[in-house]
């Protein structure tokens, strides 16, 4: 059995670059999966292959089951998809666009009203229904544009970079919007730059470089992969962070780092909460008085940085030749 959205060996190539090499993926019914990379990592070609955008050079894929190659139309009308950029007409309403979606897609002009109606009110912009969409606010634009992608209720939803360019009250207004989706058992392939969107939204994360899979779990499972967890202690007096610096290495996995300006030492650890009450006991027993104390678990962003190693990308989507027809759209 395959799951709602599952690619073996995908391939794409543009000339000489390959911006999709051998990618699998298999993302379960009712799943979010998070596919983050740097620039030009491959990881909206890849959205564009599944949606049937792009023709993959080799592999295959299948999307609610149908072949992406063999069968592009049930694909097409299994899916939703929002793109980087919001697919808005501004000379129209914000009724209007859902209408007009809706009867593009064959229904009839009381069911693409009926149901312009209910998504204007699950999005909030009843008030909003009538005016046209260019007065819309960035925030407003992306739930029209959410909402124009569930008028056939899609079983699969693709999301590239859905928040991007938004302010945060924006951001967190679409976040409990796509979590509503997932709750209704909807399956969700979302790309993103923001890291702390994939550790809120996503089951699984699979981590794209050079149109390729280098790494993927859980949130939690990457960041415990890592090994960037640290103990982080802030001496009270000055004088003793040498002293503290010789009690706590034996503690790490590498030397602790001192930040003198700030009087904080950092522990690179492998262990839990109770390893943290062993520090605060020897420093106690040394006579070393601390202000403050703390286990940090590594973020999305450190263990991003550490798979990526933090290096220049060598093609970003800026060097790549795209054929006439295909989007440049920056990934």
């Amino acid at each position: 059995m395959t799951g709602a959205i599952h690619a073996e060996g995908l391939v794409k190539t543009f000339g000489e670059v390959r911006a999709v090499d051998g990618l699998d993926l298999d993302v379960p019914e009712g799943s979010v999966l998070g596919l983050l990379g740097p620039n030009g990592a491959g990881k909206t070609t890849t959205v564009r292959l599944l949606t049937t955008l792009l023709r993959p050079n080799a592999g295959i894929a299948t999307v609610a089951g149908h072949d992406v190659v063999r069968q592009p139309d049930r694909v097409r009308l299994s899916i939703g998809l929002t793109g980087q950029f919001t697919a808005v007409d501004e000379r129209l309403t914000g009724r209007e666009n859902l209408c007009m979606i809706g009867e593009l897609y064959g229904m009839r002009s009381r069911a693409a009203r009926q149901r312009a109606a209910e998504l204007l009110e699950q999005f909030d912009l009843v008030a909003a229904a009538d005016r046209k969409s260019s007065t819309y606010s960035g925030g407003m634009r992306r739930r029209l544009d959410l909402a124009g992608a569930l008028v056939v209720r899609p079983t699969v939803m693709f999301m590239d970079e859905p928040t991007v360019g938004l302010d945060p009250t924006s951001r967190l207004i679409l976040w409990n919007a796509i979590e509503h989706l997932v709750e209704t058992g909807m399956t969700l392939l979302l790309t993103t730059q923001y890291l702390e969107e994939a550790d809120r939204l996503a089951q699984q994360i699979a981590v794209v470089d050079h149109g390729r899979i280098i790494a993927r779990g859980t949130p939690q499972q990457l960041k415990a992969q890592s090994g960037h967890q640290r103990v982080e202690v802030v001496i009270a007096r000055t004088e003793q962070i040498e002293h503290a610096v010789t009690l706590l290495a034996p503690f790490g996995t590498r030397r602790p780092e001192a930040d003198r300006p700030r009087s904080r030492i950092s522990v690179p650890v492998d262990g839990g909460v109770r390893l943290l009450l062993e520090i605060a006991a020897a420093l106690d027993s040394a006579g070393v008085e601390i202000t403050d104390i703390e286990l940090r678990r590594p973020t999305l962003d450190e263990v991003f940085l550490a798979l990526t190693h933090e290096a220049p990308h060598p093609r970003g989507t800026e060097d790549v030749a795209v054929p006439a027809g295909a989007s440049s759209e920056k990934e």
